[in-house]
């Protein structure tokens, strides 16, 4: 890839990662009730993208059911996971979406799987075991719970992206509109003080809303996507692996997070079983999602 690709992924990166460090921030120490900080995530990314809604794509139910899955859907579970589980343990739980897309392939799609692959599914599932038994990890026991149906939704979603005929930036749009439409009602039934946590800190929520929205699901991911257009895909992807790293980065630099040799170590045996899973191909499922299951 061109020196000026390679820039710009890592910086995807980098924001990616800063994205978990943020939602953290607006849901823990600012307050924002995490199904309503989704749902202000995806109503910005929908009257941003609004223009692209038409024509309606074909199979409507299937695209707002698969949008809903890797946008709203696995940004609330995650959001809700963040109020106790730190940015860094949430990265590498993340990272389990990658196996579970191949696990998943295989139940829906009748994707097969030899040895490489399944020792690359074994070490990703194993590496962030390791890390979850960490002592900080375990105490965010039920935050890590949600992260991991976090990725669990997402990597259910991205196994199906395939079969919808509609460009990321099209599908991005939908999926904002599907996750709208779920998230108000769903926040405005279950939590409450909504209002109150956005006066009380309107500039910083503020922030972090046009952040999360616009700089990472619009910006970033429209970078991302173009430049898989551009470039060979197995060039491109396994570049995405540099967000867990730069999460416990930022994590650690940003909110304190304790970083131990279980979570380091963990971490690492989990990026290198999604790393043989990436390089392997498939003929199921589509790799632009393998890592980034979530828009």
């Amino acid at each position: 890839m061109p020196a000026r690709a390679v820039a710009i992924l890592v910086l995807c990166n980098v924001v990616w990662a800063l994205n978990v460090v943020v939602s953290k921030i607006a849901v823990d120490q600012l307050g924002a009730p995490p199904l309503a900080y989704a749902f202000a995530r995806s109503a910005l990314v929908m009257v941003v993208l609004l223009p692209l809604l038409r024509p309606l794509p074909a199979n409507l139910p299937r695209v707002m059911l698969v949008g809903l899955a890797i946008s709203g859907g696995s940004f609330a579970l995650l959001f809700m996971g963040l109020e106790t589980a730190s940015p860094s343990s949430a990265g590498v739980v993340s990272l389990s979406g990658a196996p579970m897309t191949v696990l998943f392939a295989i139940l829906f799609l009748g994707e097969r799987v030899r040895w490489r692959r399944g020792l690359g599914i074994a070490l990703a599932f194993g590496g962030v075991l390791i890390s979850v038994m960490s002592d900080s990890a375990l105490e965010a026991g039920p935050g890590l719970v949600l992260v991991f149906a976090s990725a669990a939704v997402g990597a259910l979603g991205s196994v199906f992206v395939k079969r919808i005929e509609l460009s990321s930036i099209r599908l991005q749009a939908w999926a904002a509109v599907a996750s709208s439409f779920v998230l108000l009602p769903l926040s405005l039934t279950i939590e409450s003080g909504q209002v109150a946590a956005f006066a009380d800190q309107p500039l910083l929520l503020a922030g972090c809303v046009v952040f999360a929205g616009l700089v990472v699901s619009v910006g970033a991911h429209t970078a991302y996507f173009r430049i898989l257009q551009a470039n060979d895909a197995n060039a491109v992807v396994p570049m995405t692996l540099l967000t867990p790293l730069f999460t416990i980065a930022l994590g650690a630099w940003l909110t304190g997070d304790p970083v131990g040799y279980r979570l380091l170590l963990g971490g690492a045996i989990a990026i290198a079983g999604v790393a043989i899973i990436l390089v392997r191909p498939s003929e199921t499922f589509t790799k632009r999602f393998l890592v980034r299951n979530r828009l």
